[in-house]
């Protein structure tokens, strides 16, 4: 998300021993724009190159002659490139010279007062095709998440909702006013999600008609990229999991179930780029036996989020509807649509330069299954995750992980007011014991996703 990407670039910046950066993200998510706007929020010189339109300096640098690179670019964007951290070398869609990424290794031996920053999408896609690898230990990494709700409420001028959001504390009860307009505008960004041109064209004109053909156009752009790294059977996979994954937010992945005439290991293997593009991400099964969390992951076990909520809805079908008719009629894939807003957010809601994971809790047997939405790793402990798209719903799975893992704190999603309550149950456990609970559930609405760490660690 881009506030959190501009604290890092400062921080970034402002060190002795800083590498050159790469900004990771799918897409149009607004890498581009980040890196500008921090430029002139700063008042530095940025000197940036679309290397998609000079795909020809890719020769100049296989040379790895930072020199007479730095020649090349400053005869290309007509500027004089100066050192120190009074300027940025922008090197933008930098996976069209697929060279310029290993020769950022050479920036950092050779030119550490040089202050260089990439951006691409696909970066593994183009490099698959090198014989070179990523410059481990000499770059670092940003990664950029679409825009968050609360981006999009100040893009559309609600700060005053921001503020009551930002400043709600679990001894205190929330405006019922505030919360009825919030509501309002989550069904707003259901629709138009993040990604910053759908938010720019909905806030421009005040319609939700105008953000699925930006969102049709995205897919589209995303769907012609893979046509220049993949062919044949290949293309065609990548394309049929980005659909798959669209309509199968929060269910377990299957590989029969993308194409049951295709290999485990074909099908994983196009999950795994299109993970490595930041168009979907892998919630891994955790046992929540300790913290980390990925140190009890099992890679073999996950379900799958979509980048955008807009987008995810668009891929699936769910576009141009007015807003009353969304209000009023619930869809197939409702419960997909809180799932997946709740996932981006938590996926993006730790720093940006830690690459953005996220976990789930599955157990599976004979005497019943539960499954917990997510794992959130806060103030040194681990907190289930249920997530309901209306106002109500069960916990039973939550109960047996609860029960499961002695966990004193929980936290559920859904369309209410905020509330903190003491749940005391009691639960037969697959053992067939019967285990008495007590534990404290913080109940948020899902518009407050993004304060859910800050809120959980006043309990």
């Amino acid at each position: 998300m881009k506030r959190d990407c501009e604290t890092s670039l400062d921080e970034w910046l402002r060190r002795d021993t800083r590498k050159p950066l790469i900004i990771r993200g799918a897409r149009q998510v607004g890498k581009s724009t980040a890196v500008r706007q921090f430029a002139a929020s700063q008042g530095i010189a940025l000197y940036e190159i679309n290397l998609e339109k000079h795909t020809g300096l890719d020769p100049i640098f296989a040379r790895f002659d930072v020199p007479q690179i730095l020649k090349e670019l400053e005869l290309a964007i007509g500027m004089e490139i100066k050192p120190g951290a009074k300027g940025i070398l922008f090197l933008d869609e930098i996976q069209a010279t697929p060279h310029a990424i290993a020769a950022l290794r050479y920036f950092y031996e050779d030119r550490r007062d040089l202050a260089v920053i990439a951006a691409g999408s696909l970066l593994e896609f183009a490099m698959a095709r090198q014989t070179f690898s990523m410059p481990v230990g000499r770059v670092e990494y940003l990664y950029m998440g679409p825009m968050g709700f609360q981006e999009y409420l100040s893009a559309l001028g609600e700060s005053q909702l921001v503020n009551e959001i930002e400043r709600f504390t679990p001894s205190e009860a929330f405006l019922t006013g505030a919360h009825e307009r919030l509501l309002m505008r989550l069904r707003d960004f259901m629709l138009v999600g993040g990604m910053p041109e759908a938010v720019a064209s909905y806030v421009a004109g005040g319609s939700l008609l105008r953000a699925p053909a930006v969102h049709q156009g995205i897919l589209d752009t995303y769907r012609d990229d893979f046509g220049k790294y993949a062919s044949g059977e290949d293309l065609a996979r990548l394309r049929r999991v980005m659909e798959y994954a669209a309509a199968a937010v929060g269910d377990k992945v299957k590989y029969v179930n993308i194409n049951p005439q295709w290999r485990a290991a074909e099908v994983r293997h196009a999950i795994d780029l299109l993970a490595r593009a930041n168009i979907i991400c892998p919630v891994h099964h955790s046992d929540a036996s300790g913290i980390p969390l990925g140190a009890t992951a099992d890679d073999t076990v996950f379900r799958l989020l979509f980048l955008d909520v807009g987008l995810m809805n668009a891929a699936y079908g769910v576009t141009a509807l007015s807003l009353e008719t969304f209000k009023e009629k619930r869809f197939v894939n409702e419960g997909r649509m809180a799932e997946q807003f709740v996932g981006q957010h938590l996926l993006h809601a730790g720093p940006a330069y830690q690459r953005p994971t996220l976990f789930y809790w599955l157990r599976e047997g004979k005497k019943g299954n539960a499954e917990v939405d997510f794992l959130l790793q806060c103030a040194g402990r681990i907190v289930p995750v249920e997530v309901k798209a209306g106002a109500g719903g069960s916990l039973k799975s939550l109960h047996q992980f609860v029960a499961a893992k002695d966990s004193p704190v929980a936290l559920r999603f859904d369309l209410n007011p905020p509330s903190v309550q003491t749940v005391e149950h009691a639960v037969v456990t697959p053992d067939g014991r019967t285990a008495a609970l007590k534990y404290r559930l913080c109940s948020l609405p899902l518009y407050m996703v993004e304060q859910a760490s800050r809120i959980v660690a006043q309990m």
